[in-house]
């Protein structure tokens, strides 16, 4: 248990030290974005006068250090700052784009687990069968193919031709609870590479275990083949899958940009992007931060699920 504590100190104060490390690199890129947000967000024919103003009220007359340390301890009271172009707070666009894009990473996740997982547990089962051979293939050819390029197919295919789906979310708004066929394509879109991945990995880390010392012994014992396909190969297998599906996590909310733009979704994607074209840089801020810390805290909690699951190699570790 003291190692468990031990270990999990350390885990938090990296942690801490990423976010930290985050904050400084938005901050940073933000400050290398090429052109002027003052000059742009001053019309077509600004004039001196209304771009200083501009630049007085973004504050870009002050050292970017004290930028820095000021918006740094905005972030520590939670005040991501307030857009330029609307003078919303930043925190009223999140809450806006989460709902949606949280929507979408639920659903997916939701079918993601067993989906996956399956596949890699019946693959595994029957290595070098028929049955190994197509979900291999069909996984390694589904990963292979781009986010857009799958969304545009689908969209040709059961939106505009067969007209099973519609091919956007335009007229919906932000509650696509409500109209769950708009939420079906772009569910298969961001379910694909997922799946796959999730899959290959449960697959190799089942044919390790069931190669393992102690599913023999289990055998030996009589213990029946399935128990040791799901009580003793699986919870090891898992482990170096949890810590990709945290990745996934993090990408599902924090980079479902392309399949938001393709099916027109107002989500935390469409925001960034929207914010990235106005040149609002505030609102870009406060996004890369939020992505930035769910980055650092999905991972922090795969660790621990990884650690809980096989004690062992982090003792080695």
């Amino acid at each position: 248990m003291s190692g468990l504590r031990s270990w999990l100190a350390r885990r938090l104060l990296a942690g801490v030290a990423q976010t930290a490390a985050v904050v400084v690199l938005v901050f940073a890129l933000t400050e290398a974005l090429p052109g002027d947000a003052a000059v742009a967000l001053a019309g077509d024919q600004p004039d001196p006068a209304r771009i200083a103003a501009i630049r007085e009220t973004m504050e870009l007359d002050r050292p970017a250090a004290v930028r820095l340390l000021d918006w740094a301890t905005g972030l520590l009271h939670g005040d991501l700052g307030t857009s330029l172009v609307s003078g919303r707070p930043v925190s009223a666009y999140v809450s806006d784009g989460f709902g949606p894009t949280l929507l979408l990473a639920a659903l997916t996740l939701l079918l993601l687990v067993p989906v996956g997982v399956g596949l890699g547990v019946l693959a595994a089962r029957h290595a070098g069968g028929w049955p190994d051979r197509v979900i291999s293939s069909v996984t390694l050819g589904v990963y292979a193919v781009p986010e857009f390029a799958l969304g545009t197919l689908l969209v040709t295919v059961f939106a505009l031709r067969l007209g099973w789906f519609p091919p956007t979310a335009v007229g919906y708004g932000g509650d696509l609870s409500g109209h769950p066929a708009a939420l079906v394509l772009p569910v298969l879109v961001l379910l694909s590479r997922p799946v796959c991945s999730l899959s290959r990995l449960v697959r190799a880390g089942m044919i390790d275990a069931l190669a393992a010392p102690y599913t023999a012994q289990a055998r030996r014992y009589g213990v029946g083949g399935a128990r040791v396909l799901l009580a003793h190969a699986l919870p090891n297998a898992v482990a170096p899958a949890a810590q990709q599906l945290a990745r996934t996590v993090d990408w599902l909310l924090c980079g479902v940009i392309v399949v938001e733009a393709l099916f027109v979704i107002p989500g935390l994607g469409t925001v960034l992007m929207n914010a990235v074209a106005e040149r609002d840089v505030p609102v870009v801020q406060g996004l890369a931060v939020v992505f930035g810390v769910l980055t650092v805290v999905l991972n922090l909690g795969a660790d621990l699920v990884a650690r809980r699951l096989t004690p062992r190699a982090e003792v080695a570790a």
